[in-house]
């Protein structure tokens, strides 16, 4: 195909809205994937820091009497 002008590029022969419709979900999708990533990484890592500070304060208090059979 040839264009002539720079609406005949866009027209895409009448399958433009289909061709720019598509390219615009899939460049959509390819700029939401790693930023939705990212935040989810971010809130996995915090929930395992407070998971890793409650499991140290659980063994420094009462870990010790639950290992034993105490306190439960």
């Amino acid at each position: 195909m040839q264009w002539d002008r720079l609406f005949d590029f866009l027209a895409m022969g009448n399958h433009g809205l289909y061709v720019w419709g598509s390219f615009a979900v899939m460049a959509a999708a390819m700029i939401l994937e790693p930023v939705l990533l990212a935040r989810e990484r971010k809130r996995l890592l915090e929930r395992l820091r407070r998971q890793y500070r409650a499991e140290a304060l659980d063994e420094e208090s009462g870990g010790r009497a639950a290992s034993s059979g105490e306190g439960r």
